[in-house]
């Protein structure tokens, strides 16, 4: 097996590395990394009803879509990712894939210390509040699954960016559940560290309570590799020229709306809002990513038919950049008087129905 532990944190990069790994390689794999602020949509999530649109982009969180199943999560510099790429072993299904790649982790917790455990199919939890959640896929008999394991991760930005209203989305998306969540150094006890030697000597001196997610990082690594049964775990980094091919897929695939926010299912969204212009009430089809049909409704003011706005609308990408370049080419006054084109474009991302 090789073991790649990964310091890049850029998200595009990150989530192109699994698929380069999943596809490219033929050894089995694990992997340690970690991204910036970013929220990691499933393969079949729609991204726009997972996510709080203004509150992501007003804090440059990015939203990366994913290839594996299952619902959206939220990384930052204070959650480690783990991955590993093996065969499929026959016969088995996903629930034993999550029991089988997640063991590893619950044991070197509880080495020390921690009374992690797996619960349901794919979420591992402490003392009832989750800190993991798994996902998996599968690629020509190669299996990957992947997981977050929430060391320090600033929940109050978890709770934000996720903060959606899904009951404006009318699709065939998978929502996210929003367990109770824990960070794992709420859990760590020092003078549990300090039973487990291999933990203590990567602590280079320092006291346990300074435990960071850089020692738990290595601390899970090396735990690994020292308790693989009939395994050889060898350290692989990643040649130029295969971080030069990872880097293409992450320019021709993972940083592009049309996989991140255009993989998203067929959905419609709607949006009211009172401005100082009147009241506007949005009616939005989406599918592919792209506008197909526009309602417009309201009190306001115009000299040009709103049916004219809409039409022009029809074709536009749903993503921030095409729709503010559209609207910023629309002389958007006649159309909605006293309305501003920042407020009609955040009318398309607001999510929810305001109170009137």
């Amino acid at each position: 097996m090789l073991y790649i532990s990964d310091n890049c944190t850029e998200p595009y990069h990150n989530l192109a590395t699994e698929e380069y790994l999943l596809k490219e390689f033929k050894e089995p794999i694990l992997r340690l990394w970690r991204n910036s602020s970013s929220i990691i949509i499933g393969r079949n999530q729609n991204a726009l009803a997972e996510i709080d649109y203004q509150y992501v982009n007003e804090h440059n969180i990015k939203v990366v879509r994913r290839l594996t199943g299952g619902g959206a999560v939220f990384h930052d510099l204070g959650n480690l990712n783990y991955t590993f790429i093996q065969e499929k072993i026959e016969g088995e299904d996903t629930a034993a894939m999550f029991k089988r790649f997640t063991a590893p982790i619950i044991d070197a917790l509880r080495a020390i210390g921690v009374n992690a455990y797996l619960q349901g199919r794919n979420d591992l939890l402490i003392d009832g509040r989750k800190f993991s959640g798994n996902a998996v896929c599968i690629h020509n008999n190669r299996v990957l699954q992947h997981g977050t394991l929430m060391f320090d991760v600033s929940t109050s930005t978890l709770a934000a960016a996720l903060k959606a209203r899904p009951e404006k989305f009318i699709g065939k998306a998978v929502q996210s559940n929003r367990s109770r969540v824990t960070n794992i150094k709420e859990h760590l006890k020092p003078k549990e560290i300090m039973k487990n030697a291999a933990a203590v000597a990567l602590l280079n001196g320092r006291s346990a309570e300074k435990a960071d997610i850089e020692w738990f990082k290595e601390y899970l690594g090396q735990y690994i590799i020292g308790n693989s049964i009939g395994e050889q775990i060898v350290p692989h980094t990643l040649t130029e020229r295969q971080q030069a091919d990872i880097e293409h897929l992450t320019q021709e695939k993972y940083s592009t709306p049309q996989w991140n926010i255009g993989q998203s299912p067929k959905y419609t969204f709607s949006a009211i809002r009172r401005f100082t212009g009147g009241f506007l009430e949005l009616y939005l089809t989406v599918k592919e990513g792209i506008i197909t049909d526009l309602e417009i409704k309201g009190d306001y003011f115009f000299t040009r038919p709103t049916e004219e706005f809409a039409k022009a609308m029809i074709g536009t990408p749903h993503t921030k950049e095409e729709v503010a370049k559209k609207i910023g080419a629309l002389d958007t006054d006649a159309y909605f008087a006293n309305i501003s084109k920042d407020e009609i474009e955040g009318l398309f991302f607001i999510c929810q129905t305001s109170s009137l």
